[in-house]
């Protein structure tokens, strides 16, 4: 089994002007259907709204394109805390191809204000969030963390033990480390025997960094604005999965499989503090 997954990196407008992201957005939901992609991924806070001056709800606009062109997609935007006067979560919709809202992640690493409030492109008094959610497709268990929280690979391996096979990590602007960020996409796939894949906003004169890997090799990248489709093999990240832990010398991986058997809960429990 396999799925064909496109990484969107599109032109983002931040300001007066970041509602044409949401047309835009549908614009690639329906290229991307058209090219054959069954999952389409948005980067971290695109469609947006990115601040609480310009707001603005894309569910309805992007859950009617997921529905007419029968595609899964994860788009990003900030939403308001419940129960608060003023915080804002930053979040990914999940939406279904029939244009239902599956969930939504919202995100939890690290604690607010970090470098959303009163900054050059967001501003949003971000409140971090403390659920961890998967879900369940037809062709496979997703989750969702979003740009830095790749450092935090505790997360990853959360969702790995929950039965992820594809985590994807939308980021929102990355200009200054992208080789060390890409390498740590990278091995997040290899530990956790999952897909991973990324992307950011293009905005002035940064490069892209779509990305996507296995656990056994870099699958796709590119520093272009537009589409980037990848097949992401299954059955192959089953078997992977599946096999206990070995290094045979025979060439048949090339990485360890079975590595999430390595783990021994006892020994985290003895040495860490409750």
């Amino acid at each position: 089994m396999s799925v064909t997954l496109a990484v969107v990196q599109p032109r983002t407008r931040v300001g007066a002007e970041e509602e044409i992201n949401l047309k835009e957005a549908c614009r690639y939901i329906d290229e991307a259907a058209r090219q054959g992609a069954q999952l389409v991924l948005f980067p971290e806070t695109y469609p947006g709204p990115w601040t609480e001056k310009y707001r603005y709800d894309p569910l309805e606009a992007l859950a009617a394109q997921a529905r007419a062109s029968g595609v899964y997609v994860v788009a990003g935007t900030t939403a308001p805390v419940a129960g608060t006067p003023d915080g804002y979560h930053i979040v990914c919709l999940f939406l279904g191809p029939d244009g239902a809202l599956l969930g939504k992640y919202r995100r939890t690493c690290p604690r607010g204000p970090y470098i959303y409030k009163g900054g050059p492109l967001w501003d949003v008094n971000y409140t971090e969030a403390d659920d961890l959610p998967v879900w369940e497709t037809p062709f496979a268990t997703i989750g969702i963390n979003i740009c830095s929280e790749v450092y935090v690979p505790e997360l990853q391996r959360i969702l790995a033990l929950k039965g992820a096979e594809i985590i994807l990590l939308p980021a929102g602007w990355v200009v200054d480390f992208n080789e060390n960020w890409l390498t740590l996409v990278r091995a997040r796939a290899i530990e956790n025997l999952v897909f991973t894949a990324t992307c950011h906003n293009l905005i002035g004169e940064n490069e892209g960094m779509a990305f996507v890997a296995s656990p056994e090799r870099v699958l796709a990248e590119s520093r272009e604005e537009g589409l980037l489709l990848v097949e992401l093999d299954l059955a192959r990240l089953r078997e992977l999965r599946r096999v206990r832990p070995k290094m045979s010398g025979t060439h048949e991986f090339t990485t360890i499989p079975g590595v999430l058997g390595f783990r021994r809960p006892e020994v985290f429990r003895k040495n860490l503090p409750e």
